[in-house]
């Protein structure tokens, strides 16, 4: 198993092409099936394929077989496919007529934990189709960012900055889907809060072909000016507002909403004050 990857589902799915010493399958375990009575599985968090890998590993397919078996679970008189879809596919291609399965019962939940897992091992989910998997955990299981990466042998906060990249706007998430972008470009990016100052470094970034270190530096430069011109807002409304009520006012934003503070010294002061709102 990857490292750092799963850690307590071992038992859920295989790890390395000889499954039958990972996980003590013995052959008795690994039954042949029709390639048409096993269904897609309509959990998979893999929504791309490339065709170009598909055919190679068909080629390597009709050399050697399917060395390692697929994970299914029965679905009356066919059978679910949990993990192993690109093998499925390949061996289609490749022109099988059936191939070797481990049948499990799975519940719901270990079912996407399973794909989540075998695609990750793999390499096979790009970063906002690993995003869009935790979601679905969280959304659909109601389980919180922790239990998450416990599942996944991953930090809570792994799992918090790879959810984030689903707050991208949607031309950056394509392009981060069609490799116009790194993950470390859409991490970088997200550290600006507005997303049409997003876009425009984004397109920066396509245009001229910038590095991540690059896009850091870049965004640091637009949130300091950011924060500076925030704090100049908001430097001049205390100017007005201190003129306007005669005491020292402190403005105290917050993400949702704020406070504003008004000084006064002395009862006299505080009862003028309130005799403004009057």
């Amino acid at each position: 198993m990857s490292k750092g990857l799963g850690r307590g589902l071992d038992s859920l799915i295989p790890t390395s092409p000889l499954v039958e010493r990972t996980i003590g399958l013995k052959p008795a375990d690994i039954t042949e099936i029709n390639v048409e009575k096993v269904s897609p599985n309509p959990n998979q968090p893999r929504y791309t394929f490339d065709e170009e890998s598909l055919k190679e590993l068909a080629s390597s397919i009709k050399e050697h077989g399917v060395i390692q078996p697929l994970i299914v679970t029965k679905k009356g008189a066919e059978y679910e496919l949990i993990a192993g879809e690109r093998r499925l596919r390949a061996a289609k291609i490749a022109g099988l007529k059936t191939v070797p399965v481990v049948v499990r019962t799975y519940s719901e939940q270990q079912k996407l934990e399973v794909s989540i897992i075998e695609n990750i091992q793999r390499h096979d989910l790009n970063p906002l189709e690993e995003a869009m998997a935790y979601q679905r955990l969280v959304d659909d299981f109601n389980l919180t960012q922790e239990e998450v990466a416990q599942k996944m042998g991953r930090s809570r906060s792994a799992i918090a900055n790879t959810l984030r990249l689903l707050n991208l706007p949607i031309e950056i998430k394509r392009g981060l889907v069609d490799g116009k972008i790194t993950e470390g470009h859409a991490r970088a990016i997200l550290a600006i809060p507005e997303p049409a100052k997003q876009l425009a470094l984004y397109e920066q970034i396509v245009s001229q072909k910038l590095n991540v270190r690059s896009v850091e530096e870049k965004a640091k430069v637009i949130t300091t000016k950011q924060s500076t011109e925030v704090s100049k807002t908001f430097s001049d409304l205390e100017s007005k507002l201190r003129d306007a009520i005669g005491s020292k006012i402190k403005i105290q934003p917050s993400k949702k909403g704020g406070k504003i503070i008004i000084e006064y010294y002395g009862e006299e002061e505080l009862e003028r004050i309130i005799n403004l709102f009057d």
